[in-house]
C-alpha cells in the first residue's frame, strides 16, 4: 500500500478541533480514502483583544489508488 499526504489549513470561529474537521470535511469532497490525519500547527487570528478565527494545519493522508 502507498499513502499520499496532502497538507491543508482549515480554520472555524468556534475552536481549533472544528478547524481540523473542517480541512477533513472539505478534502474529503475531492480525495477518496483517508486514512489518518496529523495535527501540525495550531493558531489563531486575534482581532480588538479576542479571538477571531481558529486555524489549524494538518497532513492529511490517503491511499493511492490504480
Amino acid at each position: 500500500m502507498v499513502l499520499k499526504i496532502i497538507e491543508l489549513e482549515g480554520s472555524s470561529t468556534k475552536s481549533w478541533e472544528d478547524a481540523v474537521s473542517n480541512a477533513v470535511a472539505e478534502a474529503s469532497k475531492s480525495v477518496r480514502g483517508i486514512q489518518r490525519v496529523i495535527v501540525d500547527c495550531l493558531d489563531c487570528k486575534v482581532e480588538n483583544s479576542k479571538i477571531a478565527e481558529y486555524r489549524a494545519v494538518v497532513r492529511v493522508s490517503f491511499k493511492v489508488e490504480r
